[in-house]
């Protein structure tokens, strides 16, 4: 189909010659030429493939789905009357005040305060040095370590690429920089620990503790943690295990940073997992769903008693052009109203989430699938060999082969190493959530051809 079309083969040759794609392999990649989507509805995609229901939700974000005229009137609304002014000057402009004052009156525990960015990644830096301010000036400067875990992803700056805990994020880069320590994941498959997943979670933060008292606990400013890791493969924490993670850093008095970049507005059943599972984080990280990945946003959100120290230590010279972008905050409004209006995090809770994961779950028994794991809408499925879990071995990327048979069946998910992981719009229903793994099992019934 795309060789018939010249509009697509004239992009694609505009591409090899001078488009460098994020997380591509290139080479791979320009034979057959890029995938190009040209429109999109509720959970489905529109391009040179015909109609793709879309299971991952753009990348891990798209929460209200497809094609919501509210976001884009209010975009197109506030383009009209302030297309920008930045909040640099002692300025600002009212959509950038009414989310603030919308995410600090949202954010659980006394997370009063934000910071806006322009992703997730920028939202990860502008905490890191927020820590390291904050330290300084309350008389502890040797506080500059940072704590995360294998399998983590945080971001893709310099620093942010340091506390991710991928190696093909770090090894091309020479990182990670010091000061970055890494605890172990609660990656209870991947060490072949599935059946007591609970002790293995255990065992992990005793591992934690014994790093934090080895590395001395008065040199580690904060722990940060994904409460479910997306990009490391869709690690479900375990029972007490992040109750415990939280307990550790407070002991040490090491402040505790909850990661929801992919877990907030709605996508685990609750607005913040930091609710769910009773977190009280110091400072919360916020992208993706925070405007459903209409216009690039990310936002820190900070604790009162940081705030406080901040606000009473002089200058705070951080931020970007773009924090608080006026056009992006209106983004940011429409998509929260959407998520309220329509009771997604309700639905997701109630009804979807619980159908999405019993669905998930039906492939337990599945040849191919080594495990599913889950919560909410989204989910992970461990991809085995034809020789089964002994046969195994890095490079093999059972993922990346399966994300494309169950893409030829209609429907796109991600490819991360051995397993698919699947994050669809909050807005998908029933019978979508069918067709969604109608074509994964379609697609993985064809693995070992």
């Amino acid at each position: 189909m795309a060789n018939s079309v010249p509009h697509l083969e004239e992009l694609r040759k505009m591409d090899r010659a001078h488009h460098l794609h994020p997380f591509t392999d290139h080479a791979a990649m320009h034979p057959g030429g890029t995938h190009i989507l040209t429109g999109g509805k509720g959970v489905y995609l529109q391009g040179e493939e015909g109609t793709l229901l879309d299971g991952l939700a753009g990348l891990w974000c798209v929460n209200v789905g497809y094609g919501r005229k509210e976001i884009v009137d209010a975009v197109t609304k506030q383009m009209t009357e302030l297309s920008f002014y930045p909040s640099f000057f002692n300025s600002t402009t009212e959509p950038a005040v009414r989310l603030a004052d919308r995410l600090g009156q949202m954010a659980p525990g006394d997370l009063n305060y934000v910071v806006f960015s322009n992703s997730g990644s920028e939202a990860n830096e502008t905490a890191l040095k927020i820590i390291r301010q904050y330290q300084i000036l309350k008389g502890k400067p040797n506080r500059m370590k940072i704590l995360t875990r294998e399998y983590a992803y945080h971001g893709v700056t310099l620093a942010t690429a340091s506390m991710t805990g991928l190696p093909n994020c770090q090894i091309p880069y020479g990182l990670p920089l010091p000061g970055f320590l890494h605890a172990p994941a609660p990656y209870a498959y991947a060490v072949g620990r599935e059946k007591e997943a609970e002790a293995y979670g255990q065992d992990c933060v005793a591992t934690t503790r014994k790093l934090i008292e080895k590395e001395g606990p008065e040199t580690i400013g904060a722990m940060f943690l994904e409460p479910v890791q997306g990009a490391g493969g869709v690690i479900v924490p375990p029972p007490g295990y992040l109750a415990a993670m939280r307990k550790l850093a407070r002991e040490y008095e090491i402040l505790f940073v909850a990661d929801e970049v992919i877990t907030a507005f709605g996508r685990l059943g609750a607005w913040f997992a930091s609710e769910m599972w009773a977190l009280e984080p110091d400072l919360m990280i916020l992208a993706k769903g925070l405007t459903s990945g209409y216009i690039s946003m990310g936002a820190t959100v900070v604790s009162q008693p940081i705030a406080d120290v901040l606000m009473k230590g002089g200058y705070f010279a951080h931020g970007f052009t773009y924090s608080g972008h006026p056009v992006a905050a209106a983004a940011g409004l429409a998509n929260v109203e959407i998520i309220e209006k329509e009771k997604l995090v309700e639905k997701t809770q109630e009804k979807i989430g619980p159908y999405f994961q019993k669905k998930l779950q039906e492939f337990a028994g599945h040849p191919a699938v080594g495990e599913v794991r889950g919560v909410g809408l989204i989910g992970a499925m461990e991809l085995l060999p034809k020789g089964g879990r002994k046969d195994l071995k890095p490079g093999i990327n059972l993922g990346i082969t399966g994300a494309g048979k169950v893409r030829a069946e209609g429907a796109i998910v991600r490819g991360i190493r051995d397993l698919l992981a699947f994050a669809p719009p909050l807005v998908i229903t029933e019978k979508e959530i069918d067709e969604l793994f109608g074509a994964v099992r379609r697609g993985i019934d064809k693995l070992w051809d």
